[in-house]
């Protein structure tokens, strides 16, 4: 999640549990957000790796040390209850710890005592609506309506937001569940990627087989099934030798991916796709781009251009809109 929407629901929580106290909603909101300071230890993350971002500060142990903190800290700052503090302290930074572990990307909850993982799949790490709610919401509330409106329009405001947090993440959690449940009645698939729409999903999976892996995936959306695909790539897993240019789509993108994953970090830690096209003037041109990141109907990724020539191909990393020619 990004951090607007966990400093958001952090605050909307923290109001469930106390209310409209001022000093409290900011502590909780703040507990919210503090998780993702573990940007700062960037440097110092490869000698410890508990510091890497999302690690000991997404665990249980490491937002009860900040709480900890904060509750003995706080109360010199504002007047409050020590206890009180250390709750919705608490409380933030367990909604931080559930939101990233509600997505695709995974948090270790039990760290340093267990790696074991915490990863739903049934969100984008960053979806651009909770992202615009959320700023919005922020400017609705501290901007628009702070010392300019009744108390009840505020609270409206409040009760509004919760619902739909509520409801948001329960579609999203009610879609991976079912989709889950279903997963091997729709074909060969066996994972489960969100995008942006909670009520669109894609089914994929992939097989590697000596030197070559296989992906293959479908769009999925609720109501009315498998609505595009299946779609299938093949290609190397290792770099090839070759010489002159790709005989065909499929070598074509077997050449680029070493490439493509080479050039692009986003590639190796996400689901991908490759398609290939031919080039009027001849020789092809490959995008593998990713699954996982949209934006717009476009996705990060590698356009790998192979000349008819037969010379060095060209990478360019960049946004692209895929193609999607069924299988």
């Amino acid at each position: 999640m990004d951090l607007f929407t966990h400093v958001l629901v952090a605050y909307l929580v923290t109001f469930g549990i106390v209310g409209f106290h001022p000093s409290y909603l900011a502590a909780g909101a703040l507990a919210g957000g503090l998780p993702d300071g573990d940007a700062v230890f960037f440097p110092l993350a490869r000698r410890f790796p508990l510091l890497r971002h999302h690690g000991i500060t997404h665990s249980l142990f490491g937002v009860s040390v900040v709480a900890a903190v904060g509750a003995l800290v706080a109360p010199l700052l504002a007047p409050g209850s020590p206890l009180v503090y250390f709750v919705v302290m608490e409380a933030g930074g367990i909604c931080h710890i559930l939101q990233d572990g509600f997505t695709h990307f995974s948090v270790p909850p039990l760290l340093p005592f267990s790696d074991s993982k915490l990863e739903l799949d049934a969100d984008r790490a960053i979806n651009f609506l909770t992202l615009a709610v959320s700023v919005g919401s922020f400017y609705l509330l501290l901007g628009v309506e702070r010392n300019h409106v009744a108390f009840a329009w505020y609270l409206l405001t409040v009760y509004v937001l919760m619902a739909f947090y509520a409801a948001y993440f329960a579609v999203r959690l009610a879609g991976r569940l079912v989709i889950g449940r279903r997963l091997s009645a729709l074909g060969d698939f066996d994972h489960v990627v969100p995008t942006g729409n909670p009520f669109v999903w894609l089914v994929l999976s992939e097989r590697s087989q000596g030197s070559r892996q296989r992906t293959t995936w479908a769009r999925y959306v609720f109501g009315r099934g498998l609505v595009a695909g299946p779609y299938r790539a093949d290609a190397d897993l290792d770099p090839t030798p070759h010489a002159g240019p790709p005989a065909s789509g499929d070598e074509a993108l077997a050449w680029a991916y070493p490439l493509a994953r080479r050039a692009s970090s986003v590639l190796e830690s996400t689901y991908h796709f490759g398609e290939a096209t031919a080039e009027p003037a001849g020789g092809w041109t490959a995008v593998w781009y990713s699954l996982e990141f949209t934006m717009l109907g476009r996705a990060p990724g590698v356009r790998v251009r192979f000349p008819p020539d037969g010379g060095a191909a060209e990478v360019r990393r960049a946004f692209y809109r895929p193609r999607l020619r069924a299988i």
